[in-house]
């Protein structure tokens, strides 16, 4: 990005400097805190420690607050470099305007201003998603520990909205509840659609609506992704089932189709060897793995079932135990996957 800048921009990045931390939970999740910097892989959000960004100094000069070195590269910039990388903007009016959408700002100049978008279509999937915060120290994190799940780490999939909006139908008022947000993805990591699990206020349980699940965007062929897959990884239907086996299988790569149908039909990444499919226990869950299955055979992939002793992998997580759950797994693996095992 070109740093000779205009005064709105300096002032942009001095606001952005002066609540660093709150912009790099938002746009860096997947780092941490550490003293006085916030730890992260890269500009775009990968896991690691190689950039570091300053949360506390001056607004301007050495050792100022919001500015950031990635030590491995040697590249360095501004809170306005993060977010044009984060969310993969290129012009500056664009950055810009994100920039003041994250601080709550009029947008200044009419062009900049949203341009209104289809309901239900991947693009208001994404101003959705964007709007969410990462799930740490909120209620997503706590619903999903109430469901026994706790591995909740490096989770860029899943966000947090505390006052999501919510119809029964097209013709009812309109409610607002906290929900947990999650990206659909296609394999290039593009986000085709947002699948959305209204909450309790209190976070402890599903929100006691009529259909707290619902989905919007693209899903066919996609889905939910933890983790990147390279030769090997896992699918189901639900995305509390493949967090449940994340935490019994932390370095493998997963996604969850969200249903049987989109399981089915997932698109299966170039290179991949060997898939592993966790088989929902009813009729709709085993054919769309054995339809999964066969497909990747075809394909040249390895695909092997995986199978809970209960209803899913989360109801054996709960009911019988992490260790017990995860020997099972453990023993329906090949020996060379056994890596991902936790330790």
């Amino acid at each position: 990005m070109d740093h000779n800048r205009s005064s709105s921009a300096g002032e942009l990045a001095r606001a952005l400097a002066r609540n660093a931390e709150v912009v790099c939970r938002r746009y860096l999740s997947n780092g941490r805190r550490q003293g006085r910097y916030w730890l992260v892989g890269d500009a775009q959000n990968m896991p690691g420690r190689s950039l570091f960004v300053r949360l506390t100094g001056p607004d301007s000069g050495k050792g100022a607050a919001g500015k950031w070195t990635d030590a491995a590269t040697g590249e360095h910039g501004d809170l306005l470099d993060i977010i044009a990388r984060a969310e993969r903007l290129e012009s500056l009016r664009d950055i810009l305007a994100e920039a003041r959408r994250f601080l709550s700002l009029p947008q200044t100049d009419p062009a900049t201003r949203r341009i209104p978008v289809a309901t239900g279509s991947p693009d208001a999937a994404r101003r959705l998603f964007h709007a969410g915060t990462p799930i740490a120290g909120t209620l997503a994190e706590r619903y999903l520990v109430s469901r026994g799940i706790s591995h909740l780490d490096a989770l860029p999939a899943l966000r947090f909205h505390p006052s999501c909006f919510y119809r029964e139908h097209p013709k009812a008022p309109r409610q607002t509840w906290p929900a947990m947000l999650a990206a659909v993805t296609d394999l290039n990591g593009t986000i085709t659609g947002v699948h959305r699990t209204w909450l309790a206020r209190d976070g402890s349980a599903k929100a006691p609506l009529a259909t707290p699940r619902r989905a919007m965007g693209n899903f066919l062929g996609n889905g939910v992704r933890f983790g990147v897959a390279a030769d090997v990884m896992a699918a189901g239907e639900g995305i509390e089932t493949m967090l449940s086996l994340r935490c019994l299988l932390p370095r493998m790569p997963m996604v969850a189709a969200l249903s049987a149908a989109h399981l089915a039909a997932l698109v299966l990444p170039l290179g991949l060897r060997r898939l592993y499919i966790a088989q929902d226990k009813d009729d709709a869950g085993a054919n769309a793995a054995r339809a999964l299955a066969a497909r990747a055979m075809s394909l040249g992939v390895d695909a092997l079932m995986l199978n809970s002793r209960l209803g899913d992998f989360n109801d054996d997580l709960r009911l019988i135990g992490l260790r017990e759950t995860q020997s099972a797994v453990c023993n329906q693996l090949i020996a060379l996957d056994q890596i991902h095992i936790k330790v």
